[in-house]
């Protein structure tokens, strides 16, 4: 059954929340400490390049606007902050999980047997790191492709006024939706479920999917939070996906 309230995408949150628990569960460590480190090295070449960047933005908005629109460039200036903190963490959840990706199969797994007693099959760790990084790239082909029909749209948007200031929203809601599928597809890899049954089933529950996603996005985008939001965010994946999805007709 769908979820049609809008107070569902509160559910989002409540898994983010559980999630961070998990990351103290002194049985997890190693599941979660070596993608932590991974994490850390990349949020620091990262964040350099994005600082150095961010200097940046003051000139490219002031050489952008005419002079009678300099009351403009605050807002402008705004709005490209944002699009560069979509693209950092973006960026940062994209690298962290094609490194990261077996661990957080496996991470995703033991979550899951925590909550239900019960295991999926059981793999050798050749096959769960073959497993998971051929079901990255089968991730990053669905985000590249339809991403980069979500970025013409915007683009194309972009032209009209007030239109394109309700673009940065749009673009929060399609990253809302990226993370959702890149987080949950860890157990329902797992569990054997196609990518397009995943898509399927967040779709049914779709408050909850971009609140989860949301929650997950935001978390990418702050310094020093975003070194533990993706083991936190597989945990709480799996936690809908026990709870809710894996229940879900897909």
């Amino acid at each position: 059954m769908s979820d049609q309230s809008p107070l569902k995408k509160l559910d989002g949150l409540n898994y983010m929340v559980r999630g961070f628990k998990v990351l103290i569960d002194p049985g997890l460590k190693r599941f979660i400490l070596i993608p932590i480190a991974a994490n850390l090295a990349i949020f620091v070449v990262l964040s350099y390049f994005f600082v150095q960047s961010l200097g940046g933005i003051d000139q490219w908005v002031l050489a952008f606007l005419p002079d009678w629109l300099d009351f403009f460039a605050h807002i402008l200036w705004l709005l490209m902050l944002l699009l560069f903190l979509l693209i950092y963490g973006y960026s940062f959840t994209l690298l962290t999980n094609l490194i990261a990706a077996p661990f957080y199969g496996m991470l995703a797994e033991k979550v899951e047997i925590q909550l239900t007693g019960k295991a999926p099959a059981n793999e050798s760790l050749q096959q769960i790191i073959l497993r998971t990084t051929g079901r990255e790239i089968t991730k990053l082909c669905y985000f590249v492709g339809y991403g980069m029909l979500v970025f013409l749209g915007l683009a194309f948007f972009s032209f009209i006024p007030l239109v394109n200031i309700a673009l940065p929203l749009l673009g929060i809601l399609w990253g809302s939706w990226v993370m959702a599928i890149q987080y949950v597809d860890y157990p329902a890899d797992n569990n054997q479920v196609s990518f397009k049954q995943l898509r399927q089933r967040l779709a049914a529950k779709k408050w909850a999917s971009f609140g989860f996603g949301g929650c997950v996005l935001l978390g990418s985008m702050i310094p020093i939070v975003n070194i533990f939001m993706a083991p936190a965010a597989v945990a709480a994946g799996t936690i809908y996906w026990v709870e809710t999805l894996n229940k879900t007709d897909g």
